[in-house]
């Protein structure tokens, strides 16, 4: 397996339950970089909460954040691609004013929510930034939208497909998210891939969620944590471990790390 590149999602694959990257992750990651391996974060999170952990491994690569709306600078911090998206906000707001849910709006200048919950208590610990303003959306001044994410508590396809003339959907357990047509985790690799001057087919990606499906399909590998759905591992190419047992280590383990190749052979 010939490997330039590994992007690897957050939450579910990297992380913990707690939030915590494992001793084993941080270990078999350091390995990869030092076979000369390009690691990359890419993550439904807005930049502030994945730039500790970014820090924390030491990465020095660009990171992925809102499922490919913004791309940011390792030292800097400063987006080096983002794309907003546009819907018929007097339509959004009456719609999820008639469906009980929260609503969580990343704008590049920040979060605007409808209710503040478990999540954005810990986004403001981890960020050291709190929300642009919370209440009634209708009356906030926000612009520049890079994500819009509806909690609805339960799956609701019939309501995020009311959405889908005007953006790209992402459908999970507990309501959905929004972001620019076209716009995914697959998007922004293959604009660093294409930067960095790596080929798809170098490139593995590690993820669990719906919002990984386009990566895993079309990155040279897709790895699938065990933790993910039936949906998210057809689309791979591997099923490694859950992320409370290491999955993201054990793969990198035994398919990527010199040490471990004749094993593997």
């Amino acid at each position: 397996m010939n490997v330039r590149a590994v992007f690897i999602d957050m939450d579910g694959t990297l992380l913990t339950a707690s939030n915590d990257i494992s001793s084993r992750n941080m270990e078999a990651i350091n390995s990869l970089i030092n076979q000369g391996v390009k690691v990359f974060l890419a993550t439904g999170r807005h930049y502030e909460v994945t730039a500790p952990y970014h820090k924390e491994i030491g990465l020095r690569s660009p990171m992925i954040c809102l499922n490919g709306a913004a791309i940011h600078d390792a030292v800097t911090g400063k987006a080096m691609h983002m794309q907003t998206v546009q819907v018929d906000e007097a339509r959004f707001h009456q719609l999820t004013a008639e469906n009980p849910c929260n609503v969580i709006i990343h704008t590049t200048d920040g979060i605007y929510c409808k209710e503040t919950n478990e999540e954005i208590d810990y986004w403001t610990q981890v960020g050291k930034i709190p929300p642009q303003y919370v209440g009634d959306l209708r009356r906030a001044d926000y612009r520049d939208v890079l994500k819009y994410s509806v909690l609805t508590g339960a799956p609701s396809q019939k309501f995020s497909a009311l959405f889908k003339k005007e953006a790209e959907v992402i459908d999970w357990n507990n309501g959905f998210e929004l972001v620019a047509h076209n716009v995914s985790k697959w998007s922004a690799i293959k604009r660093l891939l294409h930067a960095f001057r790596i080929s798809p087919n170098e490139a593995v990606a590690i993820g669990d969620g719906p919002n990984d499906i386009q990566m895993l399909r079309h990155v040279g590998t897709g790895v699938a944590m065990g933790n993910a759905s039936k949906e998210v591992k057809a689309a791979a190419d591997f099923v490694t471990g859950y992320h409370e047992q290491d999955g993201l280590a054990d793969f990198i383990e035994r398919y990527l790390l010199q040490s471990y190749k004749s094993i593997v052979i």
